[in-house]
């Protein structure tokens, strides 16, 4: 027995196919007749497009009736291929019209540079009802009587966020069923012209696009627009925009729904408004929408963590100046009396610690009782995040029609280059049909080569990250000499230490060096995952969306790791530090704790990657088209025909998504894993997405060329991924909280090794200090110059000289140690404990939204079932008519027999 979900496939593809072949079948029986009156009607049109007789924006043919749904163009070739190509475009273009398409040849005389040729293709109804049931797809049938969801308490308050009602639902709800030609009188079809949208029209000419053969080459039969372009026998395909996004089409133009997106989603003054959500899905189809209702629900969900993240920084602003570590050691007769030990070998000298005042109450912004408090916020906020987007996704897949969907065909394709590079041919023992087949062995070698280079890759990161360490570290010496012989310098070192400034300027470097890499690694994991042959798109997404994540986890986040869970961990004490490849001695963090290094790491790297992202969306697509439009003869878009304006546009590409996604996700990590060390880093993503959502929507209305329209019912892989982020983001928290902040020595001495009843934490300082014997440094690493002090204190929990264990730990280290392991237990267990209980409690499909799918669906099936009988009524009425008529007949001839006889 064979696999029953692939015998179903191979069953639907039949079924696909039938109707394919049946309406080819159709079509054939005319094709003679209609090649010749197609012949006369290309011979009577005028051959020049007289550009003054017609609306430079319309989108219609010359005869301004036909709407052109796609638009191919290319260029004469003069090299050896030239005819090769020609021959494919007479092919292509032949079958094309064999399927029913409509197509209308503008002469690289009409163009402006004057050497494009475009071919402008019209889907006619029959074509459209065609493949609107190969494709199974739904429409309208009834209006929909559920009553629309209740309105929120205090809705009326979100007024002023909200848009038009006909901006927001350009369409009623309706009850849908898939169409088919034959129940045509059942579906709600008012003008044939407007019955299927546009984003539909463009999918279904790709559809046809993608399956038309051009030709026989090699023994092979060859297909789809995207060989040819590929082989650049087409140069682009593209839909077309439905008018100017900065002034509405005129008649007899459609309404122009991408004017309609500029003016209420696109521009920068609607940052506060919601998304025409209904709309962009109308124009760009579910994938494109699916993202930005994506992107749009994570930006709602970041205002709630960044509100409680900025009064955390808030309380931590006013508890600041009460602080008692940071008194201490601002107060001259406390840490202006503490001799701290060199911070490197030879070069530095011995400092007091109340040099590092401010960076001890800077420290406490962000190193306060709040931490614990926010870390175990954002580890069920992230669950309530996961579980309400399931939520939101499910009313989504209701409300677009995608609850039965399954994968787009095209994504389940062939890839051109998979079918070129294939030699060998294989029988598929479903289908007993003959197809292309590439064995293991003949891919592993570039799966090892795939899998060595982006272990190559991340190992260059860490190689980088420890190069910026050793910088950090040379720099660190010269710098604090340089500080301490410079008596300019005396004033800016109260709050520009060597410790702050080697952090600084190494995050600034580190950023630059990820930029640099992230951008050489997408241009070779693109080429290494071409190599690979990924037999369909699908899988070549996947492979791609691995290599890419896997490095920019390691890109951007390693720097972060380093600092939270490894800088001065492995520090040692003086006389005996280890060394980093026996040359440079290890960091060690600020006397404030490592956590204010992580959270200067952690702003500087998302930050600014934040701010060169958006930087580039905007300026990059700008840009080429503005260069583009700089080589038109006529230097102006407003001079030239539609599909040419939209022609010099950029394309969005089939990955265009993809980094989209790359892009979020990426910053999700940044709010999740490391966000008890910054509890402003929610603010800093929702105001960066507030602007993101803009700066998107813009460039694929106005910089963009318009993307064929998909369908997809979720955000695909990238809901994994951010699964798995949100349970490792637990555990990096806790151990933030417990390795890299002060919180947990802090919660020790104040529960174990107090001895102020009134102010339990004086003398925290000095007891997480441990003193050393400047006699037993030795020789190479104390500083050159004799000192009138015999000790010098530093950072850990150590026996002091005169003890029998000097230099060992001492009990209060294991005490703090158990307390932090504690800790992580405890957290870990009480977030993942929340965390299964909301998920088991949310479920994933809200109850309304079930009801109304079951709703739909009873519906459907009574107005089908209605459907049915009352078309059988009127065949049986008929029949019956026609059978009381011939009866008649026969006693008429009856009855004349008699009387003749």
């Amino acid at each position: 027995m064979g696999d029953p979900d692939v015998l179903e496939m191979v069953q639907e593809e039949e079924r696909l196919s039938n109707l394919e072949a049946e309406y080819v079948f159709g079509m054939n029986e005319n094709q003679q007749s209609l090649s010749s009156r197609e012949t006369s009607f290309l011979i009577s049109e005028e051959p020049v497009f007289k550009k003054d007789e017609q609306s430079k924006d319309s989108i219609f043919f010359r005869d301004g009736i036909r709407q052109i749904d796609f638009v191919l163009s290319y260029v004469d070739d003069i090299k050896k291929e030239a005819e090769l190509k020609a021959e494919r475009r007479k092919e292509f273009e032949q079958n094309l019209r064999k399927t029913g398409l409509e197509l209308e040849i503008e002469d690289k005389r009409n163009s402006e540079d004057g050497r494009t040729y475009f071919v402008k293709i019209h889907a006619p109804w029959e074509v459209l009802v065609t493949y609107a049931e190969v494709l199974g797809i739904k429409m309208p049938i009834k209006e929909s009587d559920i009553p629309p969801a209740e309105n929120i308490p205090f809705s009326y308050m979100l007024g002023p966020l909200k848009l038009p009602k006909k901006v927001r639902h350009p369409r009623p709800e309706y009850f849908t069923a898939q169409f088919t030609r034959h129940r045509q009188e059942l579906f709600l079809i008012e003008d044939e012209s407007s019955f299927f949208p546009s984003s539909m029209r463009n999918r279904i000419v790709y559809y046809i696009l993608s399956r038309c053969p051009f030709g026989i080459e090699d023994g092979k039969k060859k297909f789809g627009i995207e060989r040819l372009l590929t082989s650049n026998t087409y140069s682009s395909a593209y839909p077309l925009h439905d008018g100017q996004y900065w002034k509405p089409s005129a008649p007899p133009n459609p309404v122009n729904e991408r004017y309609i997106l500029f003016q209420n989603w696109a521009r920068f003054s609607y940052f506060y408004k919601e998304q025409p959500l209904d709309l962009v899905r109308n124009y760009f189809g579910e994938k494109i929408a699916m993202y930005f209702v994506f992107l749009g629900f994570y930006t709602e969900m970041l205002s709630f963590a960044a509100i409680v993240g900025l009064a955390c920084f808030i309380y931590g602003l006013l508890s600041m100046h009460n602080n008692s570590n940071s008194s201490e050691i601002c107060d001259p007769t406390i840490g202006g009396q503490i001799i701290m030990c060199p911070l490197c070998d030879q070069v530095c000298d011995y400092w007091r610690l109340n040099t590092t005042c401010l960076a001890s109450k800077i420290s406490h912004l962000f190193d306060n009782e709040s931490t614990v408090f926010f870390a175990i916020f954002m580890g069920i906020w992230v669950t309530l995040f996961l579980e309400f987007w399931k939520q939101r996704q499910a009313r989504m897949e209701y409300e677009w029609d995608l609850v039965d969907f399954e994968e787009e065909q095209q994504q389940l394709q062939l890839r051109p280059e998979f079918e070129a590079m294939c030699k060998h041919r294989k029988m598929n023992a479903v289908t007993k049909e003959m197809e292309p087949y590439m064995p293991l062995w003949s891919r592993l070698p570039w799966y090892f080569l795939s899998g060595a280079t982006v272990t190559f890759w991340m190992a260059l990161v860490i190689a980088c990250m420890v190069a910026v360490i050793v910088y950090r570290l040379s720099v660190f010496a010269t710098f604090a000499s340089f500080m301490e012989s410079e008596a300019s310098f005396k004033h800016v070192k109260s709050f520009l230490t060597p410790q702050i400034t080697t952090s600084l300027s190494g995050s600034c470097l580190n950023f630059i060096v990820i930029l640099i890499l992230n951008f050489i690694y997408e241009k070779i994991s693109v080429w290494i995952t071409k190599m690979e042959i990924p037999r369909t798109y699908q899988e070549y997404e996947s492979s791609l969306t691995l290599k890419m994540f896997l490095f920019q986890f390691v890109n951007f986040y390693s720097s972060c790791f380093y600092v939270a869970f490894f800088k001065g961990k492995f520090v040692g004490y003086p006389g005996k530090y280890t060394y980093l490849f026996h040359a440079w001695r290890s960091e060690e963090c600020d006397p404030g704790g490592c956590l204010i290094e992580l959270t200067a790491q952690l702003t500087i790297i998302m930050t600014g990657k934040q701010i060169f992202g958006n930087i580039k969306e905007a300026i990059y697509p700008m840009v080429l088209n503005w260069w583009r439009r700089r080589k038109a003869r006529t230097n102006s878009e407003k001079l030239y025909s539609r599909w040419e304006q939209d022609h010099d546009l950029e394309t969005f590409g089939s990955l265009g998504l993809f980094y989209e996604y790359l892009e979020t996700v990426t910053q999700f990590g940044f709010v999740t894993l490391f966000v008890a060390s910054f509890p402003l880093a929610p603010l800093l993503a929702l105001l960066n997405n507030i602007i993101e959502i803009r700066v998107d929507a813009w460039k694929l209305t106005t910089q963009y060329r318009r993307p064929v329209a998909a369908k997809a019912h979720s955000i695909g892989v990238w809901q994994d991924i951010l699964y798995g982020m949100a349970v490792l983001s637990v555990a990096t928290n806790a151990f933030i909280v417990a390795f890299t902040s002060d919180i947990i020595p802090r919660l020790v001495y104040y529960y174990a090794y107090s001895t102020d009843d009134t102010q339990p934490m004086r003398g925290y300082v000095n007891d997480s200090l441990s003193t050393f014997l400047i006699a037993d440094f030795p020789n190479h690493t104390a500083p050159s110059e004799k000192r009138d002090f015999v000790t010098c204190r530093y950072r850990d929990y150590r026996y002091p000289p005169e003890d029998d264990q000097k230099y060992f730990h001492n009990m209060q280290y294991w005490h703090v140690l158990a307390a932090k392991m504690t800790f992580i237990i405890v957290m870990e267990h009480v977030v993942f404990l929340v965390k299964f209980l909301l998920a088991w409690m949310i479920p994933d499909v809200p109850k309304v939204v079930l009801d109304r799918i079951k709703r739909e669906k009873l519906m459907t099936v009574k107005i089908l079932h209605d459907f049915e009988l009352h078309k059988l009524k009127e065949n049986l009425k008929i029949s019956s008519t026609e059978l009381a008529k011939q009866v008649l007949i026969q006693e008429n001839k009856a009855q004349l027999a008699k009387s003749a006889v």
